[in-house]
């Protein structure tokens, strides 16, 4: 788990990276909740979803948000942290130039920011979002959805209720092609307090369904596997 430092348009940024040993293996970056709030990417959602990606053969990398930890800058209201994550991927995928795919994922705020990379950015093809908060923050973005994902919810989310987030997904699965799951932790709060456990099997278990359709598609002829 090395510590990296790469450059973002507010200065440095600091992250934890997790190289695959396996051949073109996917990036995957994951995104922590809100800096305000004491998010930062050790929190534990973010970093459990990192090593669901690293023992899945990712390459992963996981960062502070700028004026977070050793991140330089301050805090932005979404802009610049969406800068952040931008520069984040471009690393990852300066480093792994092979990189058959890419995943994002984020917890709350980091959802949110996440969802915004996956519009900019057509390589990235799944994505995580945990807890989206779609009474707070606008995600008419979102319009047509480029890519299939998962979003889980807390039963008893308190800080967005669950009608917002049904809404979200509704209006993503409208999309042709692509296909929006939705899962929902029994009795859990916005934080998955005393819920990580099924929370993080909801997210291994799409992770591997997922990755098992990857698998089984056949190899083109003549190109070789990793």
């Amino acid at each position: 788990m090395p510590e990296v430092i790469f450059n973002g348009s507010a200065g440095r940024i600091e992250g934890r990276y997790h190289p695959s040993r396996v051949k073109n293996a996917p990036i995957a970056i994951v995104l922590h909740p809100h800096p305000q709030f004491g998010g930062t990417m050790n929190h534990q959602i973010v970093y459990q979803m990192y090593y669901a990606f690293a023992h899945r053969n990712f390459s992963v990398l996981r960062f502070n948000f700028r004026g977070v930890g050793r991140s330089q800058g301050s805090f932005d209201h979404g802009q610049g942290e969406l800068s952040d994550a931008a520069s984040a991927l471009d690393w990852a995928q300066a480093i792994n130039p092979e990189a058959r795919s890419c995943w994002i994922a984020g917890f709350s705020f980091g959802a949110w920011i996440g969802m915004q990379l996956l519009m900019r950015r057509p390589e990235i093809e799944g994505f995580i979002s945990i807890a989206p908060p779609a009474n707070l923050y606008d995600f008419s973005f979102l319009a047509p959805c480029p890519s299939s994902g998962l979003i889980v919810h807390g039963e008893r989310d308190a800080v967005v209720p669950y009608k917002d987030v049904q809404t979200l997904v509704e209006k993503l699965k409208t999309q042709k092609g692509i296909v929006i799951e939705q899962k929902v932790i029994p009795s859990a709060n916005h934080f998955f307090d005393q819920k990580i456990e099924p929370l993080m099997q909801a997210i291994t278990g799409y992770l591997d369904k997922r990755l098992a359709t990857v698998t089984a598609k056949p190899e083109p002829r003549g190109r070789r596997t990793g």
